[in-house]
């Protein structure tokens, strides 16, 4: 087995990666977990991935590079944030270190856009942009990372002149679960996704978001009226909320725009029938693949030998 060079950490609010590499950027070994920032700020950020080194045996003296939410005000050391417009590389040079350990240990900033009307913030998807394009990108793009607050990054020859986030995935579960279409969406969950329904809302939401809280209502109404399924109304919902994501996210890069899914699982099959039923061309990169590709070029930035 080839030796290890580096260890590289997606450290989330909720969730915890940790991924043992060769010089070559190969996985050798991998540990998953819960303790994503929330937990380790009450047990511990230093004890969390002393745990985890150790499950991977890593030797005490390898570095370790993070992104995400491990730098947050909140996390472990504050790792603060690059304004944009700025270029994809800029992320690399301005690592904080964690203070006190006995292996060096960094993490990367965050992007900030600090206009005035729309301030905006993003901390572990900058990592994953830049592992998706790598710093030399050419061309103009708008890159979507779907998730509770999915974020759509316009990027120009390798620079990011602006970015937006949508609270599509908390909204989901805020309305599904909180308003009076919690009746509409009992026992759904026990049934296959309502396809026709998804496409139908994505494309109603798209072509009229100002009609946006009649369109959730008719989750309800529907099934009062028409006997609309549970399924089928918990596809509405989905498929009103990513529209009006999208509808948005175009509005602000321009119509035409190359499209980059930065994806995986559920929600890279849910945006990919999105752009499809939109007739949107687009092309998919793995979000873990992503990430590891940006922990890696910070790795190389950081300690080229």
């Amino acid at each position: 087995m080839a030796d290890p060079a580096y260890v590289a950490v997606d450290w989330g609010t909720s969730s915890f990666r940790l991924w043992l590499m060769d010089k070559d950027d190969s996985i050798l070994a991998e540990s998953r977990s819960n303790e994503g920032m929330t937990t380790a700020a009450k047990t511990g950020f230093a004890e969390v991935l002393a745990s985890h080194l150790a499950k991977v045996n890593s030797p005490e003296n390898l570095p370790v590079i993070i992104c995400g939410m491990a730098g947050a005000k909140q996390g472990w050391v504050e790792a603060g944030y690059v304004d944009v417009p700025t270029s994809l590389s800029s992320i690399l040079t301005r690592t904080a270190i964690v203070p006190g350990e006995s292996r060096d240990v960094r993490i990367l900033p965050g992007l900030a856009q600090r206009d005035q009307t729309r301030p905006d913030v993003m901390r572990g998807e900058e990592t994953q942009l830049l592992g998706a394009l790598g710093p030399a990108s050419t061309g103009s793009q708008a890159v979507c990372m779907p998730g509770t607050h999915s974020k759509w990054v316009r990027v120009t020859d390798g620079r990011v002149t602006g970015f937006s986030s949508f609270m599509t995935g908390e909204l989901f579960d805020a309305i599904s679960k909180h308003t009076i279409l919690s009746h509409a969406v009992a026992g759904a969950e026990q049934t296959p996704t309502d396809e026709a329904a998804f496409d139908s809302a994505i494309k109603a939401a798209y072509a009229q978001p100002a009609m946006a809280t009649n369109l959730f209502f008719t989750a309800r109404s529907g099934q009062l009226l028409h006997g609309l399924t549970a399924a089928a109304a918990q596809a509405k919902i989905s498929g009103t909320l990513i529209g009006l994501e999208i509808a948005g996210a175009i509005a602000a890069a321009g119509a035409g725009v190359s499209i980059t899914l930065v994806a995986a699982g559920r929600l890279q099959g849910l945006y990919e029938a999105a752009f499809k039923a939109l007739s949107l061309s687009f092309n998919t990169i793995d979000a873990d693949t992503a990430v590891r590709g940006g922990l890696a070029a910070a790795a190389k930035a950081i300690w080229p030998n």
